[in-house]
């Protein structure tokens, strides 16, 4: 393929996942669904779970291997900024006011599905296409926990701020929970994918450096880049000088996470935690928002659509592997943060709107699985089973919420 005939071809290719995206976006919301659920299923419609399957040829044709490697520089940009915006959007100081409550709900929301995934890896061991031959047992039960743990942390912040529980107990709870456990689950998977080398420097880099990482978001972060803010709002407004310093340092962020081992995502998030809030972190969700979710992010959801082979699931064995993963994955968060909610208090109908929405994996989950496929840590069967089982507790937590969920909780 040409160079003006690979270009055609991309634009042609972006204004097909747009659209596609667009449509069931829509469809989502019409369903009382957040509109990314809705591009996370058109995500595996494009791939060779659906499309392939009804036109194998023009699947092909519409996703040639020489545009992969752009779609994926794409999908990782989107993702990048994504994390970024979710940085930006999330407020530190909200873990100060549930500590107790909040560590009880995550430690729960760790350990139960860790428990879970030691003997699902144990039974998983005999499918082919689960995990490769060179991962050992241990890295396969760290990352199966991590794949339970995990939690939809950008959709749980929809969730409550569009019921108006943002400044409520329960509100504060999931979201303290949520993101605690986020980090947690990260960590153990950068544990992973580092240790696939062997070198135990490697392993000791990323541990140390996500340390250093938490230490500097929480203690320094927000000090050090003060300076940018402050000429912000000094000035009044947002110039190009200032968008390019916020620039280099989101690339500083990015770059370091990235040589310590961990996925560029976590630099991302963390460069958004510790921008200073103000004129300059309103400018930047104001003008990224509109851009990042809509036009970015179905780029990423259709490359992980693209390695999602959901005929794979479609066999006695796929379909029972999907619902032991699903009942430890429903059991690990949903029951485990009801469980944790109601020891520390809560009254039973917050507690199962803890629970609905701590189950929930989202976006999170397909970045998790996307560094396992790519860093060898999973099979193709699992990648898919674990790739239904966020879509379908995804697609299960707003109606769950608004069915089990609190009916009018007011702000402390």
């Amino acid at each position: 393929m040409s160079l003006p005939q690979l270009i055609l071809h991309l634009v042609a290719e972006y204004g097909l996942i747009l659209c596609v995206a667009h449509v069931f976006g829509r469809l989502a919301v019409r369903l009382g669904q957040p509109s990314v659920v809705g591009m996370m299923v058109a995500g595996v419609f494009l791939g060779p779970s659906a499309f392939g399957q009804f036109a194998p040829s023009l699947q092909a044709w519409c996703f040639p291997a020489e545009t992969l490697q752009i779609l994926q520089w794409g999908a990782q940009l989107g993702v990048g900024l994504y994390l970024f915006c979710t940085g930006l959007e999330f407020d530190l100081s909200l873990i100060a006011q549930r500590t107790r409550a909040a560590s009880v709900v995550s430690l729960a929301g760790i350990a139960v599905p860790f428990l879970l995934a030691w003997p699902l890896a144990g039974w998983l061991a005999d499918y082919p296409d689960v995990f490769p031959a060179h991962v050992s047992s241990w890295q396969q039960v760290v990352f199966l926990g991590a794949a339970i743990a995990i939690t939809a942390f950008p959709m749980l912040v929809w969730i409550v701020r569009e019921r108006g529980l943002s400044g409520t107990p329960m509100g504060v709870l999931a979201i303290t929970a949520g993101a605690v456990d986020d980090a947690f689950a990260w960590c153990f998977l950068a544990l992973v994918v580092s240790s696939l080398s062997g070198d135990a420097s490697h392993v000791v880099l990323a541990v140390s450096g996500a340390l250093a990482l938490a230490v500097f978001a929480r203690h320094y972060g927000r000090a050090t880049l003060a300076p940018l803010t402050d000429a912000v709002e000094r000035m009044g407004s947002v110039g190009a000088f200032h968008v390019l310093l916020t620039a280099v340092v989101l690339a500083a962020f990015l770059g370091f996470s990235e040589w310590i081992g961990l996925h560029a995502v976590f630099g991302g998030f963390v460069c958004g935690l510790c921008l200073p809030r103000g004129r300059l972190t309103e400018w930047l969700r104001g003008k990224l928002d509109p851009v990042v979710g809509p036009l970015l992010l179905p780029l990423f959801f259709t490359f992980s659509g693209l390695s999602t082979r959901l005929d794979l699931v479609l066999s006695s064995e796929g379909l029972t592997l999907f619902g032991l993963v699903l009942l430890a994955s429903v059991l690990g968060k949903g029951f485990a943060c009801w469980g944790a909610a109601r020891l520390v208090g809560m009254d039973n109908r917050s507690a199962l709107g803890i629970g609905a929405l701590m189950n929930a994996r989202g976006l999170m989950e397909l970045i998790l699985l996307g560094i396992g496929l790519r860093a060898g840590i999973v099979g193709p069967l699992l990648f898919s089973v674990l790739v239904l089982m966020a879509i379908v507790t995804t697609f299960a937590a707003t109606p769950l919420f608004n069915w089990l969920g609190p009916r009018g909780e007011t702000k402390d």
